[in-house]
C-alpha cells in the first residue's frame, strides 16, 4: 500500500454537495453557517454522503428541536455494528486489517475484518444464550484490547447496552458507576500490566461481581501474568476467548439486529462536582452520524481501502476509562484500520521512555497520530527526538485533545515532524465531551493553522461563546454554549427521574441552550482557543473526575476533617491539581499522612488522580449554603483578583480566604519571571 496526497475529505464532501445537492460555499465560515442554520438539510446530507441504510424509511430528519428532547430520524432502523460490518468484504479485498493491536510486553496481534466479523457474530450468539435481551446492559472492566471492541460490538448488535470502565481504576469508583445500571453480564480482565508492573484484578473483579447483584453472568479474559489456578477463585466464569471463538453455521449466519434509530448503544460516565458519576446514554443512529462527520469530515480520516485513502491507519492513544476510546474505535465505522496500544506511553518509572507510541506508529504505518494533549507536552519535555523513532513518514496528521495544546508545544511538534517528512504536519486539534461523545470544536486540513489555537467550529455544532448577560461575544473568553441540538446529546441519564439531573448538568444556566462547562474564545477569522473548564469538574489529561469522588475517598480517612481539591489546567498550562485537607486535632499533614491520601485516592479512583501537591489549612471556604467554594478558589488561584470572584458576605468563614490569598500571591511570585 502506498501513501499518495489524499484529497481532504471535507473537499470530497463539498464537492459531492455542488454536484448533488447544488450547494456551493465561498469559504468554510458559510458552509458552517449552512450547516447550523439548516440542520435537517445538513444531516440528512451527512446520511446520504455515507450511503447509511435503514430497512424502513425516517418520516423527518429532526421532528422536534427541543433541548433536551430533540428526536431525529424518527421511523429510521438502525444498528452501530452494521455499520461496521458492512465494510468486511471490501477491506478485505483490498488487504486492510481491522485492527492493529500491542502492548508494552511486545505482543502484537492483527486482526482481520473476517475474523472481527465472526468474533462478534460468536460473542453476540454467547450473550443471547445467557438471556441477554434488547436493552440490557452489558458492563465491562478491560484494558484496550481487541477484545474490549469485539465485546462492544457483540453487545450492540443485539441491542444490549455497553458500559466500560478502565482496569486502572478502584473497585469504588467502578462500582459508583456499574449499580447505577445493574448490568446482566459483567466482562472482565483478571489481571493487567501497565509501566512495567504486572498487577492481577482478581480481588477487585470479585468485590465487583459481589457489589453487583443484577449480574447473572461473568465472561473473564485471562492476562498471561496470572496463574490459571488464581484465577479459578473467580470461578464460575466463562472464558472470553472461548466465547468469541465459535465459528459454524450460526456465526456465519448472524445480523445485527435492527433497532430504532435512538436505540441506547452506550452509556458513558461524567462526573459533576456533586453525587454520582453521571451515566450518559447515547443512541445507535446519533454516534453513528456525529462520528462519521468528526472523524472523516474534520479529522480527514479516511477509508482504508478506498483508492484516496488507501492503506489508511488511524491511533489515538487512550485508555478505556477515556471517551477517546469510543472514538478510536469509531474508525470502523468508515472502514479504517485502527491501531491500538495497551499500556503506559511513557515507559515505565524505572526507565521514562516518551518513544513508545512514536516507535509504535512507525512500526504500524500509522496515518493518524492522536493523543492527549499531555502526551505532546511530556515528550517535548523529555527532549524527545522523534525522528529517532524509526519511519515516521507516513504520520500525515497529529490529533489532540483532553486539555488545551499550548503553543509552545505544538511548535515543537511541528518542527519535530518536520525534520521527519521535510514539511510541515497537518494539527487536528479537539474539543468536545464525554457529555455528547464528540467535539463541538476542532480541525479542517484546508483552513490556516495557527499554534494554540483549534481551526474552526465543527458542522452541525451551532456553537458560540456567551457573555454574563447570555449575548455571543466574539475575540472576548465566554462561556461555551451550543444553541442547537446535534444527534449525539444523551437521550437521558440511566435512572433519571424526570431528567432532573441532565437538566441541572447542561441547561440550569440558560434554559433550552447546552452549558458545556468551558471557557472559549471565538476569534474573528473563526479560529478557537479553549480556556478551561468553567466549573470545578477535574481533567486529568483528558480524564473527568467528579470533586465529590475525590472528596468520599480523602475524606473516608480518620485523620481528615474536610477537603477541597481544585484543578487548574489551563490554556494549555500543565495541568496543577493542588490537594487541601483539614486535619483531626493533633494530626500533621507529613509524608505518611499524603503516602495514605496518595493510596486512598489510587485504590478508590485511579494513580490519575492522585495530587500535585497536599496543603494543610486550617479551613476550607465554603458558602452560607454549606458548599465549597472550589470554583472561586481556582479562579483565584489563576490569578483574578478576589474582590472578582467571590463575596464574603455569601460566605460561612470568609476569613478562611486568607490562607488562599496568601497562597496564590506565593504561586503568582513563583511564577513571575526574573
Amino acid at each position: 500500500m502506498t501513501a499518495a496526497p489524499f484529497i481532504p475529505q471535507i473537499r470530497l464532501y463539498q464537492d459531492w454537495l455542488r454536484t448533488q445537492r447544488g450547494l456551493a460555499f465561498g469559504d468554510y465560515d458559510a458552509l458552517w453557517r449552512w450547516s447550523t442554520d439548516d440542520l435537517p438539510a445538513f444531516w440528512q446530507s451527512v446520511w446520504d454522503y455515507f450511503d447509511l441504510q435503514s430497512p424502513t424509511p425516517h418520516r423527518a430528519v429532526l421532528s422536534d428541536a427541543r433541548m433536551p428532547g430533540a428526536r431525529w430520524f424518527e421511523g429510521a432502523q438502525f444498528n452501530y455494528a452494521r455499520q461496521v460490518l458492512r465494510h468486511v468484504d471490501a477491506a478485505q479485498a483490498a488487504g486492510a486489517p481491522a485492527i492493529v493491536s500491542y502492548n508494552e510486553q511486545g505482543l502484537r496481534r492483527e486482526l482481520g475484518w473476517p475474523q472481527l466479523r465472526q468474533q462478534v457474530a460468536s460473542l453476540a450468539l454467547h450473550l443471547q444464550a445467557q438471556g441477554v435481551l434488547p436493552g440490557d446492559r452489558v458492563a465491562a472492566y478491560l484494558p484496550n484490547v481487541p477484545e474490549a471492541i469485539v465485546a462492544f460490538l457483540a453487545t450492540a448488535s443485539i441491542g444490549a447496552v455497553w458500559s466500560l470502565c478502565a482496569p486502572d481504576m478502584g473497585s469504588n469508583a467502578v462500582l459508583d458507576r456499574f449499580r447505577q445500571i445493574a448490568p446482566k453480564v459483567l466482562i472482565a480482565c483478571d489481571g493487567i500490566t501497565y509501566g512495567g508492573r504486572e498487577a492481577t484484578r482478581i480481588d477487585v473483579v470479585a468485590q465487583l461481581r459481589d457489589g453487583l447483584p443484577s449480574v447473572q453472568h461473568l465472561l473473564l479474559l485471562a492476562d498471561p501474568g496470572v496463574a490459571p489456578q488464581v484465577t479459578q477463585r473467580l470461578q464460575p466464569f466463562t472464558s472470553l476467548a472461548q466465547a468469541c471463538a465459535g465459528d459454524d453455521t450460526r456465526t456465519a449466519a448472524f445480523e445485527p439486529l435492527w433497532l430504532p434509530f435512538d436505540h441506547p448503544l452506550w452509556i458513558v460516565y461524567s462526573s459533576g462536582t456533586t453525587g454520582l458519576p453521571k451515566p450518559i446514554v447515547h443512541g445507535h443512529g446519533g454516534m453513528v452520524l456525529v462520528h462519521l462527520g468528526l472523524m472523516v469530515l474534520h479529522n480527514d480520516l479516511g477509508c482504508s481501502y478506498q483508492p484516496n485513502s488507501l492503506g489508511e491507519r488511524y491511533h489515538w492513544y487512550s485508555s478505556t476509562g477515556w471517551v477517546m476510546w469510543n472514538a478510536q474505535v469509531a474508525g470502523l465505522l468508515n472502514g479504517t484500520t485502527c491501531c491500538i496500544f495497551d499500556g503506559n506511553p511513557g515507559g515505565t518509572k524505572d526507565k521514562p521512555d516518551w518513544g513508545v507510541l512514536w516507535r509504535f506508529a512507525a512500526e504500524t504505518g500509522t496515518t493518524f497520530f492522536g493523543a492527549g494533549a499531555a502526551f505532546f507536552a511530556n515528550c517535548m519535555k523529555a527532549g524527545l527526538e522523534v525522528a529517532q523513532c524509526g519511519d515516521l513518514r507516513r504520520v500525515r496528521s497529529l490529533g489532540t485533545t483532553g486539555s488545551p495544546l499550548s503553543e509552545e508545544v505544538q511548535r515543537w511538534g511541528t518542527q519535530e515532524m518536520r525534520e521527519v517528512r521535510g514539511g510541515d504536519i497537518w494539527w487536528c486539534n479537539m474539543a468536545g465531551g464525554t457529555d455528547f461523545a464528540g467535539a463541538f470544536i476542532g480541525g479542517n486540513r484546508e483552513l490556516p493553522q495557527i499554534p494554540g489555537q483549534m481551526q474552526c467550529r465543527l458542522l452541525g455544532c451551532a456553537v458560540e461563546a456567551w457573555n454574563e448577560q447570555g449575548q455571543p461575544v466574539v475575540d472576548q473568553v465566554g462561556e461555551l454554549v451550543c444553541t442547537r441540538p446535534i444527534p449525539s446529546m444523551p437521550l437521558y441519564f440511566w435512572g433519571d427521574e424526570g431528567n432532573q439531573r441532565y437538566l441541572s448538568s447542561y441547561f440550569d444556566t440558560y434554559p433550552g441552550i447546552w452549558r458545556h462547562g468551558d471557557w472559549l474564545k471565538v476569534t474573528p477569522d473563526g479560529g478557537c482557543i479553549i480556556y478551561g473548564r468553567s466549573d470545578a469538574t477535574i481533567n486529568r489529561h483528558g480524564l473527568r473526575m467528579g470533586t465529590s469522588e475525590l472528596y468520599s475517598a480523602v475524606e473516608a480517612l480518620p485523620e481528615v476533617l474536610d477537603s477541597m481539591v481544585v484543578d487548574l489546567e489551563y490554556l494549555g498550562r500543565d495541568s496543577y491539581m493542588p490537594l487541601f485537607v483539614v486535619l483531626r486535632p493533633g494530626a500533621v499533614l507529613d509524608e505518611a499522612m499524603r503516602a495514605r491520601i496518595a493510596a486512598s485516592l489510587r485504590i478508590a479512583l485511579s494513580p490519575r488522580f492522585v495530587p500535585d501537591e497536599m496543603f494543610q489549612v486550617a479551613e476550607i471556604p465554603r458558602t452560607l449554603s454549606g458548599k465549597k467554594q472550589e470554583l472561586p478558589i481556582k479562579k483565584l488561584l489563576l490569578g483574578q483578583p478576589l474582590d472578582k470572584v467571590v463575596n464574603k458576605d455569601a460566605m460561612a468563614n470568609p476569613s478562611s480566604l486568607d490562607w488562599f490569598v496568601a497562597f496564590a500571591q506565593q504561586r503568582a511570585a513563583a511564577s513571575a519571571p526574573d
